[in-house]
């Protein structure tokens, strides 16, 4: 009995304008090393301009591929049943003037909601009160709790955000990185189902 051929779909793959992907790219392959290797270097699919930035390979487009070559080849298809191709187009320069305008946006933005926090909890009183519980004496500016307080809300947002500029302080993952993945995922999803919506719609 031959051996049969695994396949693994890769979940992403970025490529560049106009690339020849090949099986290999898009695939993990398990078979004997001479076939594997030469099936590793089929061609699948020629990137085109008319693509734009996602193309969606679905594992039957595969499947034809090898049955062309080697039909009474036994697959084992494992994973994913599609793998989403990113075409790296060229991309335009940042411009300063932007990216400066959308900093000083931000960091407003920041600024006033957690102004507006502190006034909806009544930070001031609140610092007013401990400072006279702790000290017995009454001052409308507690200095020594609002100074501390203050660079205790930068360091926190560091430790939360795991971040220090580029640099990573650990290697767990930050909320917001968890955030961006979950939003990939579901990106992924839609254009997964998107283009099966398409294809039902194109059929004949």
């Amino acid at each position: 009995m031959s051996e049969p051929l695994f396949i693994k779909l890769r979940k992403r793959l970025a490529v560049k304008p106009e690339s020849i992907i090949t099986l290999g790219d898009i695939c993990q392959l398990f078979w004997d090393g001479r076939r594997e290797e030469a099936l590793a270097r089929m061609p699948v699919y020629q990137v085109k301009p008319s693509d734009g930035n996602l193309i969606i390979i679905d594992i039957m487009q595969v499947i034809k591929q090898i049955r062309r070559v080697y039909p009474e080849a036994a697959l084992e298809v494992q994973g994913s049943a599609h793998i989403i191709v990113e075409v790296m187009n060229p991309r335009k320069k940042a411009s300063l003037l932007l990216v400066a305008m959308v900093w000083v946006l931000l960091f407003v933005g920041a600024g006033l909601a957690i102004m507006n926090f502190h006034t909806d909890v009544s930070m001031p009183q609140v610092h007013q009160r401990i400072y006279s519980l702790i000290t017995g004496q009454k001052s409308k500016q507690p200095l020594w709790l609002q100074i501390p307080y203050s660079f205790g809300i930068g360091l926190g947002m560091i430790l939360f955000f795991n971040h220090i500029f580029q640099k990573r302080i650990n290697e767990e993952p930050s909320p917001l990185e968890v955030e961006l993945f979950l939003y990939q995922q579901n990106l992924d999803q839609y254009y997964i189902q998107h283009e099966n919506q398409e294809n039902e719609r194109t059929k004949p």
